[in-house]
């Protein structure tokens, strides 16, 4: 059975001193009413999108995806679950760093809906090509509308509604055939943690400041007093030829004396 895009089958049935018509059957309780649904293969495609957590507070998230943009989550459930390195993680366990991936597996399945709507009664009066009456089973008349073109078979005569008397019983049946297509989503969550920070460097010998004594120079002796530019040594002569010239008379003193 092929799908169909909005497409109503009505289909006809004979038998033997039964006629089955396709008619617009409107609701009654002598209506029966039959649904199936006939799935056809499915198409299922998976799409991925994953980003870092920038910033996380409380419910709120942001996320820089994988292509560059920002994008904000905001009041994440605190039920919602992500698998991070196999454990299950919710918003409250969210880190910066933390990179998340979103797998998106959506399915598609053409399925035809069949409603099949049956009516037994006695034809009470016809009015070809357009109507019939009906009397059902529980003594009601009720009128159904004959779909333009309609053939019967009639005791292995075709004929059209012209061919339709007064008193036959006949059981009208309408089938019709209607597309759907049901679509189905499964989100899962993934992720890892954010990457441990870098080791220590390696042990370095630790510098350790040593006070070097600068010795100190000794003063300079000072140099000798320079005498007076005016100093000379005539004084000095003059203070020997004064010796001399008081030695000189004090001799001649003594000399009187004696």
């Amino acid at each position: 059975m092929k799908a169909t895009t909005r497409r109503t089958q009505v289909l006809l049935r004979v038998t033997a001193g039964t006629i089955c018509l396709a008619f617009a059957l409107s609701l009654s309780a002598q209506v029966q009413t039959e649904t199936s649904t006939t799935s056809q293969t499915p198409t299922v495609t998976t799409k991925t999108v994953g980003g870092t957590i920038v910033y996380v507070s409380g419910n709120d998230l942001i996320l820089k995806m994988d292509d560059g943009t920002l994008r904000h989550f905001n009041n994440v459930s605190p039920t919602q679950t992500a698998i991070v390195d196999g454990k299950p993680i919710t918003i409250k366990d969210a880190k910066v760093g933390m990179h998340l991936t979103k797998t998106i597996t959506t399915t598609t399945t053409p399925k035809i809906i069949t409603t099949t709507q049956t009516v037994t009664g006695t034809v009470w009066q016809v009015s070809p090509p357009n109507s019939v009456i009906l009397t059902l089973d529980d003594g009601k008349n009720q009128q159904f509308k004959i779909p333009k073109d309609q053939k019967f078979n009639v005791d292995g005569q075709i004929t059209d509604a012209w061919g339709l008397r007064q008193g036959m019983k006949i059981s009208a049946t309408r089938i019709v055939e209607a597309p759907e297509t049901v679509v189905t989503q499964q989100a899962k969550i993934t992720g890892t943690l954010p990457p441990p920070p870098p080791p220590p460097p390696p042990d370095q010998p630790i510098l350790v400041a040593v006070v070097v004594p600068v010795p100190v120079a000794a003063p300079a002796e000072a140099p000798p007093a320079a005498l007076p530019k005016t100093g000379s040594s005539l004084p000095l002569i003059g203070m020997l030829g004064f010796l001399s010239l008081a030695a000189s008379l004090g001799l001649r003193a003594v000399r009187g004396i004696s």
